[in-house]
């Protein structure tokens, strides 16, 4: 007999979902209120935000928001309507992806509606089945899922381990050498969770004995890293290298949208290739011509990285001299690291919100392992000294609470599992 398809999500809600009565509407699936920026309400109460990956500030500065009503006012929501290949392709999609390719140093670009299906459909256009991937194990959720896409061999390597890369690369080579295939490598400009850049002056170098060409999504390098903001690559002085670099506007940008950049006859032959984009409606006027705004406040104004960095650095330094663990981070994500259970997390950060006034991304199993609780901060240049030493001093007492068995007592006065 066939069985009910929805038997199994009645039965089984995910390793996530199984929280979801004790954790939606408030440890996920929340809702901020009021203007973008470090100050919001949450739960009718003021807080101080650490979740906004606003890095640049660039939301509610008078520029860009000026930028975007003048772009509604003259074009509407709806404007173009279309995929660019048929009837949505206009100067201004044009104009920004000139401007984009010069600022990341390449050849040319083109532009994505979203990040998560823009790097999905950039790998399943890019390999065939004879074609070999090589990605960090890692990797952001669009890189797995386009990964998943492919019907050839793949591997994974441990993570920024220089040594497991090059195994699974001879690995690659000796399959590519039988199929006729070539090699694709994946890897991050900045690993979203836990901060840490990519090795990419590492693996480039591999170039010289390895042939394969480097696909490399720096979401949240783009904008914060390297002289001029172009991200890790000239971070580490490898932009040259990079033969596909691909960021979102949904970090530095303050925005919806994303793009693909490298040498002109790979992006003319994407192009033609992404589906993502070739069956999809072009990005909107209002983002489009709001991001020639923020990128040209992000060319023009270093001040606003420089900003940034006086932030990350005040914060993160702060966290060190008082103990706390934040890692081996070397970009602006801010991640701590303390020890207890999923129901300890639970109370603790509730405790931060409604006693501290304090609002931050918590991250439990499965994403980390077991007994691990990361509370991630993103740093932005609209934070101020005064936000930093607020936060320094919830941390400790939150710390001390958790180190005292404050939060697992409360914990198991409630109904939350132990167990887990």
């Amino acid at each position: 007999m066939v069985k009910d398809l929805f038997e199994r999500i009645q039965n089984n809600k995910g390793p996530l979902g199984r929280w979801a009565s004790q954790a939606e509407g408030y440890f996920v699936f929340p809702k901020l209120e009021g203007e973008l920026g470090p100050r919001m309400q949450f739960g009718g109460k003021d807080i101080l935000n650490w979740s906004l990956n606003d890095y640049l500030g660039l939301a509610n500065h008078p520029e860009v928001r000026q930028a975007d009503t003048d772009a509604a006012i003259q074009f509407g929501a709806a404007y173009p309507m279309g995929a660019r290949m048929m009837s949505g392709h206009t100067k201004y999609h044009e104009q920004l992806e000139e401007e984009l390719a010069a600022f990341v140093m390449k050849e040319s670009a083109y532009l994505l509606n979203f990040g998560y299906q823009g790097m999905v459909s950039i790998i399943d256009a890019l390999v065939t089945r004879n074609d070999v991937i090589v990605y960090d194990v890692d990797g952001h959720a669009c890189i797995i899922d386009g990964v998943r896409l492919h019907s050839g061999k793949r591997f994974t390597y441990k993570h920024n381990d220089i040594e497991s890369m090059e195994k699974n690369l001879q690995r690659a080579t000796k399959i590519a050498n039988e199929t006729g295939g070539g090699i694709l490598f994946i890897t991050e400009g900045v690993f979203g969770m836990r901060g840490q850049q990519g090795k990419l002056k590492e693996i480039v170098a591999m170039k010289q004995k390895y042939n394969f060409r480097l696909l490399v999504d720096d979401a949240h390098g783009f904008g914060t890293l390297g002289k001029t903001g172009a991200g890790a690559g000239e971070e580490q002085g490898v932009q040259d290298d990079i033969d596909v670099y691909f960021s979102t506007f949904a970090k530095s940008m303050a925005n919806i949208g994303a793009f693909v950049a490298a040498d002109k006859d790979v992006i003319d032959y994407l192009k033609y290739n992404l589906r993502s984009q070739m069956f999809a409606k072009a990005l909107p006027m209002i983002q489009t011509v709001g991001s020639l705004k923020r990128l040209e406040l992000l060319r023009n104004h270093p001040e606003l990285k420089d900003k940034l960095w006086e932030n990350v650095n005040a914060l993160q330094n702060g966290l060190r001299d008082k103990g706390f663990n934040i890692g081996d981070t070397n970009t602006c994500i801010t991640p701590v690291y303390l020890e207890g259970s999923i129901p300890e997390a639970m109370i603790m950060v509730n405790d931060l919100r409604e006693n501290y006034g304090v609002f931050l991304s918590i991250v439990v199993y499965p994403v980390i392992p077991k007994g691990i609780i990361l509370l991630r901060m993103i740093p932005t240049a609209s934070h101020t000294i005064d936000d930093i030493n607020e936060t320094l001093v919830a941390f400790e007492a939150i710390r001390e609470k958790l180190v005292n068995g404050t939060y697992k007592e409360i914990a198991a006065k409630t109904k939350v599992d132990l167990d887990a």
